[in-house]
């Protein structure tokens, strides 16, 4: 599957599950780790689950088996690593508390130049 085509099935089925505020952030040029980060909340535990669950089953049903997944059981913020879409499904609160959008949305660092010692 395209990395585009990736991308649509999770803000689908982020769409479907009635996920809320979701935010699409292309993040290359800003980590090796992962070209999307996709964040978006859930209005509760059973709910933040219930969203992350359902994008790994329909990821994995589409061909892209997740590389992992974090949280589902607590369901305060759950993660699902399907390598080039990282998606991120939380609680408003703590969506509030650690806001990715703030972080991802920083322009990319410059690499440092080593200096010479003279």
């Amino acid at each position: 599957m395209q990395l585009e085509q990736l991308r649509q099935l999770v803000v689908e089925t982020l769409s479907d599950m009635k996920a809320r505020d979701v935010n699409v952030m292309d993040v290359r040029g800003k980590t090796a780790i992962t070209d999307y980060m996709v964040v978006a909340s859930g209005t509760s535990d059973r709910h933040v689950k219930a969203i992350a669950e359902t994008v790994a089953f329909r990821s994995k049903e589409a061909g892209e088996t997740p590389l992992g997944t974090e949280g589902v059981a607590e369901g305060e913020w759950a993660l699902v690593d399907l390598n080039g879409v990282v998606v991120h499904v939380m609680l408003p609160k703590v969506r509030d508390f650690y806001n990715l959008e703030r972080l991802w949305s920083a322009p990319a660092a410059e690499p440092m130049m080593a200096s010479s010692a003279v």
